[in-house]
């Protein structure tokens, strides 16, 4: 079983409202080889949402308000998921401060990139779940 990120799949839950659909994602949850979360709305954040980046082990949204509590709830809550289905790969949006893999935004709103992962990316490999980054 693979865990994706929801909005990979269709579902316009970015914080902008936008979906990021990628066909063959779409398929998989359909197919029932997937299974779609968002984090971030597990979490307990609305969308829209302002942007946050991640600084640190914090989670700032660009308002400068500390989103790390509900990134960390919704990063469990979506591992919870994994592991109760025993997804043993995942499918994550790129430079996402919850989804990120190997790139996420540095923290400073100016698209750059810097080495390191989002908190979910991180919960997930931590119980040994291939992460896979889709741009």
């Amino acid at each position: 079983m693979k865990i994706v990120s929801a909005c990979l799949a269709g579902v316009p839950c970015r914080y902008d409202c936008q979906a990021k659909e990628r066909a063959h994602i779409k398929a998989w949850v359909d197919n029932g080889e997937a299974i779609a979360v968002c984090p971030e709305e597990m979490g307990g954040l609305p969308t829209p949402r302002p942007p946050a980046e991640k600084i640190g082990d914090k989670v700032i949204s660009v308002h400068g308000v500390d989103v790390t509590a509900e990134y960390k709830l919704g990063a469990a809550k979506a591992l919870e998921v994994a592991l109760k289905n025993g997804a043993t790969e995942a499918y994550l949006k790129s430079k996402s401060p919850m989804c990120g893999y190997k790139n996420i935004y540095d923290g400073t709103y100016s698209g750059n990139v810097i080495a390191g992962n989002g908190i979910f990316a991180e919960e997930l490999l931590k119980k040994n779940i291939v992460v896979h980054e889709v741009d």
